[in-house]
């Protein structure tokens, strides 16, 4: 338990922080979602069009900290071969 005013105030930043990160993490996957099932149904325009939206949000969510740069350029990539890979 936290003692001092300044650790009381981290404690309670902490908890909005959290919930607002949950809303920003469960958004990512989310839309990552969607290209995943776009592709899964082979529809080649819907999934361009999931992916389209999909980005944006994914290099939002490395900006804020849910994930590293590094990993949202990665599930970007991989989910661009995959559409990419789909028979036009």
């Amino acid at each position: 338990m936290a003692h001092s005013n300044q650790a009381k105030k981290r404690q309670r930043q902490a908890e909005r922080r959290a919930v607002v990160n949950r809303g920003r993490r469960s958004r990512v996957r989310t839309f990552v979602r969607k290209v995943e099932e776009a592709i899964a149904s082979g529809d080649r325009g819907a999934a361009v069009a999931a992916l389209k939206a999909a980005e944006p949000v994914l290099a939002r969510g490395s900006q804020k900290g849910i994930m590293k740069r590094n990993t949202a350029t990665r599930r970007i990539s991989r989910l661009t071969r995959l559409v990419n890979a789909m028979s036009e």
